[in-house]
């Protein structure tokens, strides 16, 4: 079953007028997120963010759709801060979300059946708990902690709704001295950073503060002295790392219990176990539960029926990137089995159905489908073969709603019935897309290293076949992702838009090189102990293939990357100079040094090498070594808060080029992490790496 209008490749004309892709006008649009059917069926609510260049900010707000496209959305809060993480009430009737506003305005004036919520925001206030009514009427704070909660899930009898929060095992719930420590952290005139453990930092903060998170219940039943409910920890004491970016936990249906996952090695943790716990909600006993021996598991979710308890597990104790298999855990009788044995892929997202399927998320050759397969389990079928697809929830009935977007056009929500579909229930960007000239894009496959096939993305520019007829050649751009497990897909990127480079007038090959996820387990692999030899060929038999042509001019060819793209091309700098410029955004310049990151574990055997070791082999396959070779002008970008990749892996190498005379530029971004997620600090990355390109592939 295919999507209609979902992935539009056709271009509309390269006509004199027609306007071009702009960094502009890609921050211009709407980024639309997490649709949730609500239980009878009749809604879908979901989140947009827009980002006012003023602002320099994403502002996400809360909307609603008829889940059968009757009606266009409607906008349900109003304010210039952050609503997401929003969940139904098992009625129905209320929608919970997370805000950082610090109180509610007086509200603009409402009709029943129309729900409306403004506020102010405090950039630095933390998140907490509202809950909005859909017959009318303005939100209502549930919370007013001094940390932020997150991940809200309501009880089905009404009674209550759990949330996760970060806390410090001595003080659990007593948010008096909770408020009081957070205020001691704050005022400390050192800020000393202090650890004898080995996750000292992650992404773009430290974590040495001593605070883990808890589950706790914010109880409807019980009202403290400021008129809220009370937010009790059910899970006092616990000192067990959870999983470092969000929370993954998920309620029972009866409400009974909590599924979550947590470490299981003891501190320093040089190893990590990640095991599934179960949480009593009225006793707050931890038991583990009873698996066959398991590396990570992960993404835990009961079923509707209460029997079975679906999750990913990566095998492999010192691989974080092995490729997950699903799992099913039966309560009654206690068994495990695989769901999808023998299944060529690693699901990325799960989410079982009320009919007895489990949906689920996994690239494949460059794109993502929606798979279905049954509960009791089989090799999993394509629901939805387009481009990509993403944020996939069930309600009754077999209603499904999902985002879909390609290359050429940002995502939109989505649903299907058992009746037919898929229709589309969103259309928020379509007046800002009328009259965009888009590039061309096909999908290539060819010869890479070891003969394997590979699959690469190449976008041809406005105006393409015209110029070709007319015997011009074009400058071509290469672009190689991070990862490296990971993949170009035919989705609509943001920081890394290969149809904006192509609409700036170059061929844009994206290519899917050996390591890259979606040509099964043994690609993804095959990298593993010498990460760059096979991505290096990938890459120089892509831009062989493209010269071939006939089309490109070869003294107008770049490549760009970043993370592990940027080490590609740090590497490509010291083996080659057959491009005129590159470009490396938080790349790896040294191996040796790369040990500074946050994430360390697993450095060893993806690399065959550690610094206990085999230094010597970390040194040869280190750009570092190859200085003396560099040539090609470089274009080098990173955030300052980038711990994954740290920021001196960009100065050093700066530094190196500067001292060699080679063509240098480096641009550093104080307040940026790995990503460059600021509005104006977006534009100033798109103009230099534009002006970059511009300066040395410019026609002659």
């Amino acid at each position: 079953m295919s999507s209609v209008d979902a992935n539009p490749q056709e271009n509309p004309g390269d006509k004199p007028s027609a306007e071009k892709l702009s960094p502009e006008k890609l921050w211009s649009l709407d980024r639309l997120s997490r649709p949730r059917i609500s239980p009878d069926g009749r809604w879908v609510a979901f989140t947009a963010t827009r980002f006012p260049r003023d602002e320099n900010k994403g502002i996400t707000d809360l909307w609603l759709v008829p889940f059968d496209g009757g009606a266009p959305p409607r906008r349900l809060t109003w304010h210039d801060g952050p609503d997401r993480g929003h969940a139904w009430s098992q009625d129905s009737q209320y929608l919970y979300f997370l805000s950082k506003r610090r109180g509610l305005s007086k509200g603009r004036s409402v009709s029943k059946g129309r729900s409306v919520s403004k506020g102010r925001s405090d950039g630095t206030a933390p998140a907490q708990l509202y809950r909005l009514p859909m017959a009318g009427g303005e939100a209502e704070p549930l919370t007013a902690l001094p940390v932020a909660v997150s991940s809200p899930q309501p009880l089905p009898d009404g009674r209550g709704v759990t949330v996760a929060a970060f806390t410090w095992p001595d003080l659990n719930d007593d948010w008096d001295a909770v408020k009081e420590r957070v205020g001691e952290h704050k005022d400390d005139k050192t800020k000393a950073k202090i650890s004898d453990r080995r996750l000292l930092r992650y992404w773009d903060e430290y974590r040495t503060d001593g605070r883990v998170p808890h589950i706790f219940l914010v109880d409807f039943e019980q009202h403290g002295d400021n008129g809220m409910p009370v937010v009790r920890d059910l899970m006092p004491g616990f000192d067990n790392l959870m999983k470092f970016m969000s929370f993954e936990y998920h309620l029972a249906p009866d409400g009974d219990e909590v599924v979550f996952a947590s470490n299981t090695t003891e501190p320093p943790w040089r190893d990590l176990r990640f095991e599934l716990q179960l949480l009593d909600v009225a006793s707050g006993e931890i038991r583990q539960v009873p698996l066959p021996e398991g590396a990570r598991d992960m993404g835990p979710e009961y079923t509707p029926d209460g029997r079975f308890i679906l999750f990913g597990r990566r095998p492999r104790v010192d691989y974080s990137s092995d490729f997950v298999r699903l799992m099913l855990y039966d309560r009654t009788s206690g068994e495990t089995t695989e769901l999808t044995p023998g299944w060529d892929a690693s699901p990325n997202a799960w989410t079982p159905t009320l009919d007895g399927r489990v949906l689920i998320h996994a690239h494949e050759e460059g794109r993502q489908p929606l798979y279905t397969v049954p509960i009791t389990g089989g090799t999993p079928e394509i629901l939805v073969d387009e481009s990509t697809v993403s944020h996939a929830d069930a309600g009754p009935d077999g209603a499904v709603v999902f985002m879909q977007e390609s290359m050429t056009r940002p995502a939109d929500i989505y649903a299907l019935s058992k009746q037919g579909g898929p229709w589309r229930l969103t259309a928020m960007n379509d007046d800002r897309l009328a009259g965009l000239v888009m590039p061309r894009i096909e999908s290539k496959t060819f010869e890479g290293a070891d003969g394997d096939p590979v699959q690469m993305w190449v976008l041809r520019p406005p105006g393409f076949d015209d110029d070709v007829n007319r015997g011009r050649k074009w400058p071509l751009l290469i672009l190689v992702h991070g990862g490296p497990h990971s993949a170009w897909l035919d989705a609509f990127h943001i920081r890394w838009s290969a149809s904006l480079f192509a609409s700036q007038g170059y061929v844009t090959a994206a290519v899917n090189f050996h390591g890259s996820t979606g040509a099964g387990q043994a690609f993804a692999e095959s990298l593993n102990s010498d990460q760059i030899e096979k991505p290096f060929i990938d890459v120089m038999k892509a831009t062989d293939v493209l010269l071939a042509e006939g089309t490109i001019d070869p003294n107008r060819m770049a490549l760009a990357g970043g993370s592990f793209g940027g080490y590609v091309a740090a590497w490509v700098l010291g083996h080659t100079d057959r491009y005129a410029a590159l470009v490396c955004h938080a790349g790896v310049y040294d191996l040796m040094s790369q040990f500074a990151s946050d994430y360390t574990w697993s450095r060893e055997f993806s690399y065959g090498a550690a610094p206990w070791s085999n230094p010597g082999r970390l040194d040869e396959m280190s750009p570092s070594r190859f200085a003396a070779n560099f040539k090609t002008p470089t274009l080098i970008l990173h955030g300052e808060r980038d711990f994954r990749v740290p920021v001196t892996q960009g100065i050093n190498f700066y530094h190196v080029l500067q001292g060699l005379g080679v063509p240098s530029r480096i641009v550093v971004f104080p307040h940026e992490n790995h990503w460059i997620l600021r509005p104006q600090a977006a534009e100033i990355w798109w103009e230099e790496v534009l002006g970059w390109l511009a300066r040395y592939l410019k026609d002659s």
